[in-house]
C-alpha cells in the first residue's frame, strides 16, 4: 500500500493557496492580464420543505433548482479588445459561449494548484475604467459572465 502524500497526512499543517496568483485562460489562451475575480465563485441549492405525513415535526430539506451566482473579472485594460469584443457581439445577439478556466497558481506563480471551469460562458456586462486625468493608476476594466455549469478542471 502506498503511503500517503506528506499534504495528504491527518494533523499535518499545509498551507491555504494564495488567492493573488491566478490566471483566467478563454479558448486555451490567456487573453488579458486580471486583477481580481469580484466576490469569488459562488453556486446555491436551493431547498423545498417536505413534511413527512404523521411526523409533523419532522422537516426533510429537498434539493431543488441549482443556481450558478455570475462572476465579474477585473483586468488591465490594454490595446487587446477580444473581451470587449465578445461582449458587444452578445449585445447584438450574437451570443458566443466558450469556457472561460480560472486556475490558482501556486505562491512562485508557475504551478497550477486549482482549476476551475465556467462551462459554456458568456459575457453579460462589461464595464470600462474610470478616467481621471490626475490618476497614475492602471486603466481596470470589468467584464461579468454567466454560465451554465461549475467544474473542477484538470490539473
Amino acid at each position: 500500500m502506498a503511503e500517503p502524500a506528506p499534504e495528504a497526512t491527518p494533523g499535518t499543517w499545509v498551507d491555504p493557496y494564495p488567492a493573488f496568483n491566478f490566471k483566467i485562460m478563454i479558448q486555451g489562451q490567456m487573453v488579458a492580464h486580471f486583477t481580481e475575480l469580484e466576490g469569488g465563485l459562488a453556486a446555491e441549492v436551493e431547498t423545498f420543505e417536505y413534511r413527512e405525513a404523521g411526523m409533523g415535526q419532522v422537516v426533510h430539506q429537498l434539493p431543488t433548482i441549482t443556481t450558478l451566482r455570475p462572476v465579474t473579472f477585473l483586468y488591465g485594460l490594454t490595446a487587446t479588445s477580444m473581451l470587449f469584443d465578445w461582449f458587444i457581439s452578445t449585445t447584438v445577439g450574437q451570443v458566443r459561449r466558450e469556457n472561460v478556466s480560472v486556475m490558482m497558481l501556486d505562491n512562485a506563480g508557475s504551478q497550477t494548484v486549482l482549476h476551475f471551469v465556467l462551462n459554456r460562458a458568456y459575457p453579460t456586462a462589461w464595464k470600462g475604467p474610470a478616467l481621471r486625468a490626475t490618476a497614475r493608476e492602471v486603466a481596470i476594466a470589468s467584464i461579468t459572465f454567466k454560465y451554465e455549469s461549475l467544474d473542477k478542471g484538470a490539473i
